[in-house]
């Protein structure tokens, strides 16, 4: 089986120069491990990456919260970045 076929995403994050943050699955790592030499190295993965994207996954659906965040109404881009300062702002008050 091609490269391309098995991982779209992490070809596709290499052909563009961003490191990738998604861990292996576990059944994907078995099979590598299974082939021995022939499976390849295993990807790179940072925890330390993959926690801090998952904060910014997490903060981002809480902004989703409000609704003109989400369907996004407004016209003018700093209308909208008005909007989401003050959706952030009620975050971080009620914490």
């Amino acid at each position: 089986m091609a490269a391309a076929a098995r991982c779209p995403c992490r070809n596709y994050l290499r052909r563009r120069g961003i490191r990738h943050t998604i861990p292996e699955k576990a059944d994907s790592r078995a099979v590598r491990l299974r082939k021995g030499s022939r499976g390849g190295r295993p990807p790179g993965f940072d925890a330390d990456r993959y926690r801090k994207r998952n904060t910014v996954e997490r903060a981002i659906n809480k902004l989703k919260h409000a609704r003109a965040v989400a369907t996004r109404y407004d016209k003018r881009g700093y209308i909208y970045l008005g909007t989401v300062t003050a959706a952030a702002l009620v975050i971080w008050l009620r914490t």
